[in-house]
């Protein structure tokens, strides 16, 4: 199989007529070229009359660097320049959602939470959903592997006014996954919901990083580890894993970059455990 390497371009001396100038926003994350670090912009400022900015990976180590060229920002190389004043930015913020962003002060957690089963899931979900959970109040909790699911359910205790989401893998008729929803579904204030895909990568449309196609991984095989062989990406390591999620998340932009079947469950999740009924106050 043949795909697109984005990742093969020497980005350092590419003609600067075929490199994008992006304005930096905390939020982005971008990939140095020269060292491979991949991070998600927390700090933007100015250092010694330098602009500069300060990038944290998925195992939360920081590293600063000057604004300029050398980095990719979903699959492409580009120039990266300073924000604009604030006094001109008068277009309202998109978030990768599809809604309006609404500035809002830090909100106490609610009660009710969404549960998927691994930390890929959650990062993928709070790329693209964090803004509006944030300003529900809604948090994403791990379940490290669908068969926990009956326990964690049993010790949270959920109920219509604290409701427990679920997202689950691989969940169709006969898996594993569907057995263990079958335990829960009758429980009050749950909802499970799951997409077709063996691993939630496969959630993403495989065009975002070159693919006419996901890899078909035999069964039994490491979903993960088998799908970056194929691609031709490293894959030995337990970091090769992370750093292959890191350029594949990376290279996700918004909603539009998901496969229907994921993105229509996550909506309808967000939409059941942001409309729990309040516990009514006792007659005094």
């Amino acid at each position: 199989m043949s795909y697109f390497d984005r990742y093969g371009e020497d980005v350092l001396s590419a003609p600067a007529s075929r490199i994008r100038d992006v304005t930096v926003e905390v939020g982005m994350v971008l990939e140095d070229v020269a060292s491979g670090y991949v991070g998600e912009v927390i700090k933007v400022g100015k250092v010694a009359g330098q602009w500069q900015m300060e990038l944290e990976d998925a195992k939360m180590r920081r590293r600063g660097f000057p604004l300029g060229r050398g980095f990719w920002l979903e699959g492409e190389a580009v120039n990266l320049i300073p924000p604009l004043p604030k006094a001109i930015r008068r277009a309202p913020k998109i978030t990768a959602s599809g809604s309006f962003h609404v500035k809002h002060e830090a909100r106490v957690a609610k009660a009710s939470r969404i549960w998927v089963e691994g930390k890929h899931d959650a990062e993928l979900i709070s790329k693209i959903w964090g803004s509006d959970l944030a300003y529900e109040g809604i948090m994403i909790e791990e379940l490290f592997g669908a068969d926990n699911l009956p326990q964690i359910l049993s010790v949270f205790g959920p109920s219509e006014s604290k409701r427990a989401g679920i997202m689950l893998d691989h969940l169709i008729p006969g898996s594993k996954e569907a057995r263990i929803a079958a335990k829960v579904t009758a429980m009050e204030g749950v909802l499970v919901l799951g997409h077709p895909y063996v691993d939630v990568w496969q959630a993403i449309k495989p065009g975002v990083v070159g693919l006419k196609a996901w890899p078909q991984v035999p069964r039994g095989e490491d979903i993960k580890k088998g799908t970056l062989a194929r691609m031709g990406w490293p894959h030995a390591t337990v970091e090769d894993i992370g750093l292959g999620w890191a350029k594949i998340l990376a290279a996700v932009r918004d909603y539009r970059d998901l496969e229907p079947a994921f993105l229509g469950r996550m909506e309808e999740l967000i939409d059941f455990v942001t409309a729990a009924r309040p516990t009514p106050h006792p007659e005094g």
